[in-house]
Parts: structure tokens; C-alpha cells; sequence
């Protein structure tokens, strides 16, 4: 969430920034201000008010001591009235400041300069691209037909048990998925990241720490009589973790891992997009979160593109990094890269990663804060990544690495599943 003061000081500039995401915030950001507006000329009667309380208490005080009864009485006559004000100030104040915060959450975060305009994904920004796509047969298949064959995936199942896109992985492919989980928690480990198993589902302060509510509410699969939330990403425990926290300066960066399951109602998708792995309610996932300096934070940005970049080139998957453009941009990103591997049997680029920095967006949210050198408590700077999403990796490696005889495992996860080709 934007710093009201910040939004009162760069009015036009955040404004203009804003429209790099193919919308014009003007409105929500004039409203937010003139909520602010009145907030703090209450805020300045509430102080004229207890001026006015204190002084009428101090002139009371002294009346009494000086024998002057009757006339304290008089005064203190004229306090019922000043604090039947003060109440009902006090209340208007904390309604427009419920009605301030409202206001703010619905307004994004300010995009990176780097962030391209841009209205959909088909605008965002190439970075960079690495190793080479393979070649595959006329008879090459996708990775559904691949996972019915080598019995890996049982689709029909998982739609039995509970419907679409919550997939039964059996076999060589649950040890495949089991074993993607432990390599992404090794290398994150060996990168420094602390691991944790956080709750799987959330409150809805959580949920609105990190900016998915009120956002992304259709998208969250809500547990009503209990209000709790099934996550959609581990980053929304883990970086809840330091909720309403105060770290020191020598704390930072605080660098965590976890791996989870995913939940995502994912409404309103369908098509040949979505078969197979290619979109599902029900994923793990292993994610990276650091919480940062500010004055560093996009240099660890670019640090964790890396360590995904890392993980990418051990599992030999071709892949390239687009920098997201503002209409594609996540509502609390500041700036966001994405991941993407080749499919070679579906000819197209899959999502697998991405790393966003959210600056002090989420922390604001979050009350995360720091102490810096003079001892003064600062909003941190939040980010974090997917190291990496499963069922597209998957696909990937099933697609890509096909072959007369079964699907060939890469060698560095080979020491994981304990075998080096899959053949059914």
C-alpha cells in the first residue's frame, strides 16, 4: 500500500507513473486525497479540542486549590459538552481512517521507470534467452499424453476425486515431482535461504498483508465458517512471518524458503492453454523470499533472477527472462521478471518463475519495518521469487526430454529420483 504522505507530496508524478499499467488512477488517487483531506482536518480539531480539555483541566485544578469551588464547578459544566466532541471527533477520525486505508488498497503499486507500457503480456520486454531448443520428431507428443503413457499423471482420477485441475501424480512421475521439491530446497539452501514449512492456509489480515486481498479475492478458495484463506503461494505465510515486526539493521536481508502446496481458483480460464499442467487449482511450489534494505533491494532482485536462472541451466531447460510490462504487471510488483521455458512438443514459452521487488508496497501493509543508523524504525523493502513452480518444469522436462525408449532425466536431478530415464 502507497505511503499517504508519499501520495500527497508526488501527486501528478505517481499519477503519470500509474498509467504505465493501461489505466488511469487519477480518480482513485483524488479520492484517496480527499479522504486524507478531512481525516486531517479532524485530526486538527481533535487537537484544538484536547487543547481546549486541557487547559479548562488545569484551570479547575487550580480553582479548587485556591477555595474556589463554585466557580470550578462551573468550568467542569463546560467539559461535558467539549468531551461529548472529543468522542464523537475521535469516531469520525477512525472512520475516515478505515475508509482511508480502503481507499489505498486499491490503488497499485508505482511501476519501476524500468517498467515498459504495455497492455498485455504480448508488450512485455525481452531480457535475455539461453541454450538451445531441441529438436523433436514428427512423432513427439505433449506432456498429457506423455503422463497417460508412462502412467506419471492421472488426470481423469484427480477429476473424480475432486474435479479439474487437481491432478494424481503416480509412479515415476510422483517421484519425479517429489524430487524437483527436494533439488529447488537444496539449491535454495545452499543459496543461503533459511527453510520453513509455514500454515497453509491464512487469515484474512495475511491475505491482505500481501496485497492478494482485496485484490485477488475471486481467486482464493475461502474456508467461509472459519474465514481463512487456502494460499495461493507460499509467499503470502512466509513474508507474514514478519508481520508487525521491528528488525535491526543487521538483520537484513532476511532470506527464507519453503515449499508448499498452491491453491488457485484461476477463474475464467479454459482452452489449450489450460490442458494438462498447463494451468491447475492444486500445484507445489518452492518460493524465495527476502526482505531487504531498500538501498540494496534491487540488486538482490537481480540476484534471485540469477539463482532461478541457475536452476534453469542445471535442469537443462531452454529458457528466456522477459521484464513485465505495466499492463501484465502484478498489482503489488514495482517490478517483476518472468521465467519462461521452451516447450518443444507445444511450440511455446510456459511461465515458470517470477521475481518481483515490491519496495516498501507490501512492507506498509505488513507494518515490516527496520531500525536504521539513527535508531528510527523505516518500512523495508519485500521481494520474492518462484525457485520454482512445478507443473510447468514438469511438462517441460517430459516434452523436451523425450526420446525412442523413454524420457531421459537430467543429471542433476538424477541423485533425486534414482534413476535416469523414465520408461513407464
Amino acid at each position: 500500500m502507497l505511503q499517504i504522505h508519499f501520495l500527497r507530496e508526488h501527486k501528478n508524478a505517481i499519477i503519470e507513473r500509474l498509467n504505465v499499467r493501461n489505466h488511469d488512477f487519477t480518480k482513485e488517487v483524488e479520492h484517496a486525497l480527499a479522504i486524507d483531506e478531512r481525516r486531517r482536518l479532524t485530526q486538527q480539531e481533535m487537537d484544538e479540542v484536547n487543547h481546549t480539555s486541557n487547559t479548562l483541566s488545569k484551570q479547575i485544578g487550580d480553582l479548587f486549590k485556591q477555595g474556589k469551588k463554585d466557580e470550578a464547578n462551573a468550568i467542569r459544566e463546560q467539559t461535558v459538552a467539549i468531551k461529548e466532541k472529543k468522542h464523537l471527533l475521535e469516531a469520525r477520525f477512525s472512520e475516515l481512517d478505515a475508509q482511508l486505508r480502503d481507499a489505498l488498497s486499491h490503488i497499485p503499486n508505482v511501476p519501476n521507470t524500468l517498467v515498459p507500457a504495455g497492455k498485455s503480456d504480448a508488450e512485455n520486454q525481452f531480457v535475455e534467452d539461453h541454450g538451445e531448443m531441441p529438436e523433436l520428431g514428427e512423432n513427439a507428443k505433449p506432456h498429457w499424453e506423455l503422463a497417460e503413457d508412462y502412467k506419471l499423471i492421472d488426470f481423469e482420477t484427480g477429476s473424480k476425486i475432486t474435479g479439474a485441475g487437481f491432478p494424481v501424480y503416480t509412479g515415476q512421475g510422483a517421484r519425479l515431482q517429489r524430487s524437483l521439491v527436494n533439488f529447488f530446497l537444496d539449491e535454495a539452501s545452499d543459496a543461503g535461504y533459511g527453510e520453513v514449512i509455514p500454515p497453509f492456509v491464512v487469515n484474512e489480515a495475511s491475505g491482505y498483508g500481501t496485497g492478494q486481498l482485496p485484490d485477488k479475492e475471486g481467486q482464493m478458495y475461502h474456508c467461509q465458517d472459519d474465514d481463512l484463506y487456502l494460499i495461493p503461494t507460499a509467499e503470502v505465510p512466509v513474508t507474514n512471518i514478519y508481520r508487525d515486526e521491528i528488525l535491526k539493521d543487521a538483520d537484513l536481508p532476511v532470506k527464507l524458503c519453503a515449499h508448499s502446496p498452491c491453491f488457485r481458483r484461476e477463474a475464467g480460464s479454459y482452452g489449450k492453454d489450460v490442458r494438462g499442467l498447463n494451468r491447475l487449482h492444486q500445484f507445489e511450489k518452492v518460493e524465495i523470499v527476502q526482505i531487504q534494505h531498500p538501498d540494496r533491494s534491487y540488486d538482490t532482485l537481480m540476484e534471485m533472477v540469477e539463482h532461478v536462472k541457475g536452476l534453469l541451466e542445471k535442469l537443462e531447460l531452454p529458457y528466456r527472462v522477459v521484464r513485465l510490462c505495466g499492463g501484465d504487471l502484478g498489482f503489488t510488483s514495482a517490478l517483476t521478471y518472468d521465467l519462461e521455458v521452451w516447450s518443444a512438443a507445444q511450440q511455446r514459452w510456459l511461465e515458470v518463475s517470477s521475481v518481483s521487488n515490491f519496495e516498501t508496497y507490501q512492507a506498509n501493509r505488513l507494518k515490516c519495518r527496520y531500525r536504521d543508523e539513527n535508531n528510527k524504525a523505516q518500512l523495508a523493502h519485500t521481494l520474492n521469487g518462484s525457485a520454482l513452480a512445478l507443473p510447468r518444469i514438469m511438462a517441460a522436462l517430459l516434452e523436451n526430454n523425450q526420446e525412442e525408449g523413454g524420457i531421459r532425466i537430467p543429471r542433476a536431478l538424477q541423485p533425486y529420483t534414482r534413476f535416469d530415464k523414465i520408461t513407464g
